[in-house]
């Protein structure tokens, strides 16, 4: 478990990284690059999250808190 808040993660890559219970509240992730992460939850509301890059099949991590069924 760790907790990434308040923190700049500019351009930052988390190759291959489990973020099962990480936390990112509060942080700057412009231009981060979670392409190859996976059990990430992110709330795009809470964080600054302009150019960050994700898989097509990880977006379910952004819209967690919305209860969705996604069929990817």
């Amino acid at each position: 478990e760790v907790d990434f808040d308040e923190v700049d993660l500019s351009l930052a890559v988390f190759k291959d990284c489990d973020l099962l219970k990480a936390n990112f509240i509060r942080s700057i992730l412009k231009k981060t690059d979670f392409r190859s992460a996976y059990n990430y939850a992110i709330d795009p509301e809470l964080n600054k999250m302009e150019k960050a890059r994700f898989s097509k099949a990880s977006l379910e991590g952004l819209l967690m808190k919305y209860n969705l069924d996604l069929e990817l």
